[in-house]
C-alpha cells in the first residue's frame, strides 16, 4: 500500500521541479514577505500637486524632475492631461520608477496632468457621460489652458478614460492640440470580425448575450457597479493564468530578491484596489457602447451633442496591444476609418497585453516616446482663456 501511495504521488511532486529546492524557495519568499510592509508597497510615488478639484474629482499636476527630484519647468509643448478608466486607478501609469509612463513624460520635457476620479459610491449612482465628459475633464481642460494661457493642450485617455478622451474631441476640437488613446475601444463590435473565438473579447461577449434590462437590473440591484464585481469578470478573462498565479507561481514570484517580491505585490496591490463604477455611467458603458455600439454612427449623446468621430480633425496617435484580452486590437483600430478627413491619424502596435502596454519596461518607453514625438509645440493664447467660477 505504501509503495502505491508514493508512486501517486510522485508525478506531482516531479511536476514542481525537485522538492528540496522547491522548499527553499517557499522558505525565501516567506523571509521575503515578512520583511516587507504595507508601507514598503507604494505605488504612484511621484511628486505631485492638486491643482484644481470638483465634486470628487481631482486635476494634478506632476513636479518636474531634475537630480533631486524637482525642478522649474520650461513650457515648450503642449501640457498632456492624462484621463484613465474608471475600472482602476491611474496609478498604474506610475507603478514604480523604472515602469513608469508619468515619469518617462516628465525626464522628457513634458508637463502632466493627470484626473483622479475619486471614490465614487452609491450616491453618485445618477453620474453620467454628461458629467465625467462635459463637467470633469471639460473644466479640467479650461483650468489648464487658463493657468498655462494656451489654446490647446493634449489630451491622453486609457480604456474607458480613451473613450471620454474621444468623445470629449468630438465635442471641444479646438481645444485641442492632440489627442492620444491607448487601448481605447471604439466600435465595441469589431471583436466580432475575428474568425478565431478566443481574439473576440470576453466582456463584449457577455454584453451582447445579456439584454438592456439585464444589465440595468444588475447595475440597480448594486447601485452602482461594484469593484469587486468588475475586478471578478477581469480575473475571469484569463482565469488559467490566475489560479497559476497564486499557485506554483506565487513561489516563482516572491522567492526572488526583495525588490522582485515588491514589484508583484505592486502589481496585486493596484489589481485588488478596483473602484466602483456610477450606475448612469456604467449603464451608458455597458448597455449604449458595448451592448448596441453607439459611438460609431452618431448616435451616441453627451450633453446633448451627438458624438460624432468625423469632428476629430486634430492628429491622433492610436495605440493598442496586440495580446489585449480586454479591448481586442480591431476595437481600436477602427477609428481610423471614423476620423475627419483633415485628420493626421498614427497608429502604435505595442507587443503586450491591456496591462503589460504599461508596466513592461519595453512597452511603456514605447508608449512614452511616441506620446513625446506627438506633442505640438506650445501656443500661447493672446487673450488668457476665461477662469472657472
Amino acid at each position: 500500500m505504501g509503495a502505491e501511495k508514493e508512486i501517486a504521488i510522485n508525478p506531482a511532486m516531479w511536476g514542481l521541479g525537485d522538492l528540496t529546492e522547491y522548499q527553499a524557495k517557499m522558505q525565501t519568499g516567506i523571509d521575503n514577505l515578512a520583511d516587507i510592509h504595507d508601507c514598503d508597497v507604494a505605488i504612484g510615488e511621484t511628486a505631485k500637486d492638486a491643482v484644481f478639484s470638483i465634486e470628487k474629482v481631482t486635476l494634478y499636476k506632476y513636479r518636474p524632475l531634475d537630480s533631486n527630484g524637482t525642478g522649474d519647468e520650461t513650457l515648450t509643448h503642449e501640457p498632456i492631461l492624462i484621463a484613465y478608466s474608471l475600472f482602476g486607478r491611474y496609478s498604474m501609469l506610475d507603478l514604480q520608477s523604472d515602469r513608469s509612463v508619468v515619469r518617462n513624460l516628465l525626464a522628457l520635457g513634458h508637463t502632466v496632468y493627470i484626473i483622479d476620479w475619486g471614490n465614487p459610491n452609491k450616491s453618485d449612482r445618477w453620474l453620467s457621460y454628461d458629467d465625467y465628459v462635459g463637467r470633469y475633464m471639460s473644466d479640467c481642460v479650461d483650468f489648464i489652458r487658463h493657468q498655462q494661457n494656451i489654446e490647446r493642450l493634449t489630451l491622453f485617455g486609457i480604456c474607458e478614460g480613451g473613450t471620454f478622451a474621444a468623445c470629449y474631441a468630438s465635442l471641444f476640437p479646438e481645444k485641442l492640440g492632440a489627442l492620444v488613446l491607448a487601448v481605447t475601444p471604439i466600435d465595441f463590435h469589431a471583436d466580432l470580425d475575428a474568425e478565431e473565438p478566443r481574439k473576440r473579447g470576453y466582456l463584449g461577449g457577455m454584453m451582447r448575450q445579456l439584454s438592456p434590462s439585464q444589465i440595468t437590473d444588475l447595475i440597480d440591484s448594486f447601485g452602482c457597479l461594484p469593484g469587486h464585481l468588475s475586478g471578478t469578470v477581469f480575473r475571469e478573462m484569463t482565469l488559467l493564468d490566475t489560479c497559476k498565479k497564486y499557485g506554483p507561481s506565487l513561489v516563482e514570484a516572491v522567492s526572488g530578491s526583495k525588490e522582485a517580491a515588491l514589484n508583484f505585490l505592486r502589481m496585486e496591490k493596484w489589481l485588488l484596489d478596483r473602484p466602483h463604477h456610477p450606475a448612469e455611467a456604467a449603464k451608458q458603458w455597458l448597455i449604449d457602447l458595448y451592448h448596441a455600439n453607439r459611438l460609431i454612427d452618431g448616435s451616441f449623446v453627451v450633453n446633448g451633442q451627438p458624438v460624432l468621430l468625423e469632428n476629430l480633425n486634430m492628429p491622433v496617435l492610436n495605440i493598442y496591444a496586440k495580446h489585449d484580452h480586454i479591448i481586442p486590437p480591431p476595437e481600436s483600430q477602427a477609428l481610423k476609418k471614423l476620423v475627419g478627413n483633415d485628420c493626421k491619424y498614427r497608429e502604435l502596435e505595442l507587443n503586450a497585453g491591456h496591462i503589460g502596454a504599461f508596466v513592461s519596461r519595453r512597452a511603456n518607453a514605447a508608449i512614452s516616446d511616441a506620446i513625446s514625438n506627438w506633442i505640438p509645440s506650445i501656443e500661447h493664447a493672446e487673450h488668457p482663456p476665461q477662469a472657472l467660477s
